[in-house]
């Protein structure tokens, strides 16, 4: 029988610079829009097309992302309550019961992977003056990457957890099983983080650290996996004839990557959404299925370029 470390995790917001915290979710999306933008330069460079476009390319990119992940939340996992509060979409504010800033909590991938799609349509045709599936190829490989470090942040956010396990990785996200006024009032402590930090360490509070159940770090195991899909797609683009044969990258793409989610959203805590409805998978596994599919379409159907 397995019995699980018992890692406790309860991570600082960010890095404190004194006068301002960099927050590590918004650490790990500038890393993956850097990393995708110098990967995107060497692609370009190879193939002859200017930087100027790669500038293009790069707005086109994270405004797609940023939205797309945005509305693929809203509709896909909580229409429910923001049918009713839909100034709440777009604004970072909850008005009710109190007004509140929030931030935007809710991003979702597969939201993310439709709006991408669709604005290399229009960037292929505006800008780039080339099939969009050329640019799919390729702009599948630092999206890839991106996927890491996305998933790094939920976890340094505590966010999109796991079942409850056995398993030797598990841990115990403290701030996601006790809200800051829950750990305030728990500890009598005023401050949350040191609240949570009194959880975490200290002994008296030893009860309320028992009370956290040990859960799968279900974001390491997709950020694990996703170094996997990346490594593929590079090794394919730079170093097999397979960058040649139109839509196969970014079938492949399509495929090992909704294939992982399909699988780590097995051991992966409810997210909301439509599955109560339709039963028998979750809604992301739902919602992966038509891409997996959509992958092996691109995949068998891909043929090689002709060149002059």
């Amino acid at each position: 029988m397995t019995h699980a470390l018992n890692i406790v995790w309860n991570p600082s917001e960010g890095i404190d610079l004194g006068f301002f915290i960099i927050r590590y979710y918004s650490l790990m999306f500038v890393i993956a829009f850097g990393l995708g933008w110098y990967i995107m330069k060497n692609i370009f460079e190879r193939e002859g097309e200017s930087i100027e476009k790669l500038d293009s390319l790069f707005i086109w990119t994270v405004l797609a992302t940023l939205i797309g992940a945005r509305l693929g939340h809203v509709f896909f996992y909580d229409w429910e309550y923001y049918r009713n509060h839909l100034l709440e979409i777009i604004l970072p504010f909850r008005f009710s019961p109190n007004f509140e800033f929030t931030g935007y909590q809710g991003l979702a991938s597969h939201g993310a992977a439709i709006s991408i799609i669709i604005a290399m349509y229009f960037y292929s045709k505006n800008v780039l003056k080339r099939p969009q599936l050329w640019i799919l190829d390729r702009v599948v490989i630092p999206v890839a990457s991106g996927a890491i470090f996305v998933r790094l942040g939920n976890f340094f956010n505590s966010e999109i957890i796991g079942h409850e396990t056995t398993s030797p990785f598990g841990i115990k996200f403290i701030k996601d099983h006790f809200s800051p006024m829950d750990a305030v009032n728990a500890t009598q402590i005023p401050n949350p983080k040191d609240a949570y930090t009194a959880i975490a360490t200290d002994p008296k509070f030893a009860t309320l650290l028992e009370q956290v159940p040990v859960r799968h770090p279900t974001q390491l195991y997709e950020a694990f996996c996703y170094i996997f899909v990346f490594a593929i797609l590079f090794f394919m683009y730079w170093k097999t004839e397979k960058r040649k044969y139109t839509g196969f990258i970014f079938g492949m793409f399509l495929v090992l990557l909704f294939t992982v989610r399909f699988i780590v959203e097995s051991v992966k805590e409810s997210q909301g959404g439509f599955e109560s409805a339709l039963g028998l998978f979750s809604t992301g596994q739902w919602l992966s299925i038509p891409f997996i599919l959509i992958g092996l379409y691109f995949i068998f159907t891909a043929q090689k370029e002709l060149t002059n």
